[in-house]
């Protein structure tokens, strides 16, 4: 190869190399793009969904803040009210003593009244040495004994009866009391 003829092929191969260049160097910025744009399209379903993972982390951390701050605020409150407990605790002790004191004040009264009757009764059944022996029962022997009564007063008594008996009584088998029994 000559001279002239080395010289064109070297100016064809970097006059090709030089195209090549520009043409990488147009494209590729192109090329770049278009990987970023392949990329932000792969990514940003995942990005938005952890996205939406951290506003709802951030919301339950916020309210489990607010509950904190709550809390804290009801064990404060609490602190200060140490002084009310000790109010209440004085006040049970007190009505504890004071439901003794009426307790012991009735137990003493029924004491007292037992003892009261005991006495009179012992007193009054010092003098008495009699010995009652048991007696039947007489209910039904009354009320037979009653009904003959009436039975035999009755229909007598209708006939005979003044006229002060009459208007007294309204039933004529019923009996009359006496003004002056004894009480």
């Amino acid at each position: 190869m000559s001279r002239g003829g080395e010289l064109v092929f070297k100016t064809k191969k970097t006059s090709e190399k030089i195209s090549e260049n520009i043409h990488i160097f147009a494209n590729d910025p192109s090329l770049a793009f278009f990987r970023v744009q392949e990329h932000v399209r792969k990514v940003s379903p995942a990005i938005f969904e952890k996205r939406d993972e951290v506003f709802q982390l951030q919301n339950k951390l916020q309210g489990h803040c607010y509950d904190m701050e709550y809390g804290i605020q009801a064990l404060r409150t609490i602190e200060k009210s140490e002084s009310v407990f000790d109010n209440i605790q004085e006040m049970i002790k007190a009505s504890i003593f004071l439901k003794q004191q009426l307790r012991y004040e009735e137990n003493r009264k029924k004491i007292k009244k037992e003892s009261t009757k005991s006495s009179v009764y012992k007193r009054f059944s010092a003098h008495l040495a009699l010995d009652l022996p048991e007696l039947p029962d007489f209910g039904g022997v009354m009320r037979e004994t009653s009904q003959r009564m009436e039975n035999i007063i009755g229909p007598t008594a209708a006939t005979g009866r003044s006229e002060a008996q009459t208007t007294q009584s309204s039933n004529p088998g019923e009996l009359q009391r006496s003004y002056t029994t004894l009480h």
